[in-house]
């Protein structure tokens, strides 16, 4: 997650001299990049633990899959998943934030110890998220969102992809602001993935100035997904699985680093 544009600083969090590294931790059984491996409370306290070990500077938990197809769950099972990993890993003074759509999830969340909101709908799918955000002076990460992708690709059709990410994220950073959350507490993040195809990502990652001309830090998340598969595969082949992507992965971190 870079902090830079003109070198900014976002309040509420560590002041790191460099990019941050945010490491994440899947609380579902059906995530596309590690397949449930840590869907037990213990194992994703411990997962999170070890990614800060590894040099992760902040650790990412969420309850729900994003991943296109997935169904959401509802709103207990998210915070039966979420609360406990966020508390355990809070109390060993890891820095937490919180991936979620749910406003109600967010408070609590916060209340257990995260230091971020991470809403990759940018405040779109729950009404309450913008204040509630807004109350706790968390920072908040707004993505480019074009809806649920229960059913496939929603709404992958650009005819300039980076212009349109632009102006769409601007506009949520508006409406976010317009709701009490401080500038210097929104990180932007395109959205890699959501709605966009292999070329629409690689086309956004090429062009990362103008997201940062917005004026606020930027979150790159590339972590194993699918674009990676299909720069690896070639023209001809198959997507390698998600777990086959890490030297990719770490590539494109550098590079937008």
């Amino acid at each position: 997650m870079s902090k830079q544009s003109g070198r900014a600083r976002v309040t509420g969090l560590p002041e790191w001299d460099r990019c941050a590294v945010m490491g994440v931790v899947n609380v579902t059984p059906d995530s596309f990049s590690d397949g449930g491996r840590f869907f037990d409370t213990t194992a994703a306290v411990k997962r999170g633990l070890d990614l800060v070990t590894e040099g992760a500077d902040l650790v990412d938990v969420g309850g729900e899959s994003t991943r296109p197809g997935a169904s959401r769950v509802d709103e207990a099972e998210e915070l039966k998943r979420v609360i406990p990993v966020v508390r355990g890993l809070a109390s060993e003074g890891v820095t937490v934030s919180v991936d979620t759509m749910r406003a109600s999830v967010a408070e609590r969340a916060l209340a257990a110890g995260a230091a971020l909101v991470n809403d990759v709908s940018g405040g779109l799918a729950d009404p309450a998220m913008i204040p509630v955000v807004a109350a706790s002076d968390a920072p908040f990460v707004v993505m480019h969102w074009r809806g649920f992708l229960e059913g496939g690709n929603v709404k992958g059709v650009y005819d300039d992809v980076v212009t349109e990410v632009v102006d769409e994220l601007h506009a949520r950073v508006e409406a976010v602001l317009a709701g009490g959350v401080a500038p210097d507490r929104v990180v932007v993040d395109p959205g890699l993935g959501f709605s966009k195809d292999a070329e629409h990502d690689l086309v956004l990652l090429a062009h990362l100035d103008r997201l940062l001309a917005l004026g606020h830090p930027l979150l790159v998340a590339a972590s194993r997904k699918r674009f990676l598969g299909r720069v690896l595969a070639g023209p001809e082949g198959a997507p390698p699985p998600a777990r086959e992507r890490d030297a990719a992965t770490a590539a494109v971190s550098a590079l937008a680093a």
